[in-house]
């Protein structure tokens, strides 16, 4: 088989050198455009362009996928199959082009969490389990028919980071039995049933980013692992906003608090008020500053509110 892999981000690097130790012949890897990137605004290069780039592989950059000239391109290379991990969008030109098709793989066990941020979103909403599912793409967007699927626990105090890096490996492995399946002409697809409680993942915007304190403290403590370490969930204190990477929800006291009240010692604890609980931030990043353990923030940052922005 012919294969052109498409990916830009980390998430797919570990599926695309997969492919290509299994033996596998990789006729090309499609990637985003390089971009200035850093204070002096040098072009950078994908993670998966760097990749591919160590192990001699021809990488193409399309700024646009319907360009007749990438077409060309891609119809010379004549590929039998193509896969897709953490791509922009493909004109049915590109994904309809091979002759066994194109699968992608996506961050969830589909149905469920169809969309851009399925890593954040399941987090987000307080799941437990997760999936990766491997599928054919058709017209709609993650609706295709099901080559694998694998099911994927997610920890009480799990982050969207540290999900990720464990999905980004099993991912790969997932890619790789569904290149096996597909070259032994071996696999049965399944065709996605639709439900009434199906979850989506939309984009992460900067307002699914501000935490609202009036809500209760799991919906706080949820958003805040969803969102690490990027874009990172923030709250504003003394005018500026404060990014919160990890926190914990052990402290319950029966002292009364009215959301976003502010506990501190100004050395070793900082704590947020919740609509029923308080929440003890862990790890933060003050805006323009670094990002910091709790202790170290104290050591140059005395708040003069006593309440925090209570966002949307």
């Amino acid at each position: 088989m012919r294969i052109v892999f498409y990916g830009t981000p980390e998430f797919a690097v570990p599926s695309l050198k997969g492919i290509v130790e299994s033996g596998y012949e990789v006729a090309a890897v499609v990637t985003a455009p390089d971009k200035p990137a850093g204070r002096g605004l040098l072009m950078q290069h994908s993670a998966v362009k760097e990749y591919a780039m160590q192990v001699g592989l021809p990488v193409l950059q399309p700024t646009n996928m319907k360009s007749p000239v990438f077409i060309t391109q891609l119809q010379a290379i004549k590929p039998d199959l193509q896969v897709v991990i953490a791509f922009r969008m493909m004109p049915e030109a590109v994904w309809a082009m091979p002759r066994l098709g194109t699968f992608n793989l996506h961050g969830s066990f589909l149905p469920q969490y169809r969309g851009a941020a399925p890593i954040n979103r399941a987090i987000m909403n307080g799941e437990t389990e997760t999936g990766l599912t491997t599928f054919f793409i058709n017209h709609q967007i993650d609706t295709g028919n099901i080559l694998l699927q694998e099911k994927i626990a997610i920890a009480p105090n799990e982050t969207a980071g540290q999900l990720h890096d464990h999905m980004m490996l099993a991912g790969a492995d997932l890619v790789v039995k569904s290149l096996g399946m597909i070259a032994n002409g071996k696999y049965q697809l399944t065709q996605q049933t639709e439900a009434e409680d199906l979850q989506h993942a939309p984009k992460v915007f900067k307002t699914d980013c501000e935490i609202d304190w009036n809500k209760d403290i799991q919906h706080v403590f949820n958003q805040i692992r969803g969102l690490s370490p990027y874009p990172a969930a923030f709250t504003s204190i003394d005018g500026q906003q404060l990014k919160i990477f990890v926190a914990e929800t052990k402290s319950f006291e029966s002292k009364k608090n009215s959301p976003g009240a502010v506990e501190t010692d100004g050395k070793t604890y900082f704590k947020i008020a919740a609509s029923d609980g308080l929440l003890d931030l862990k790890d933060v990043q003050l805006a323009g500053k670094k990002r910091l353990s709790i202790v170290d923030f104290l050591r140059g940052f005395h708040p003069k509110s006593a309440i925090a922005g209570h966002g949307n």
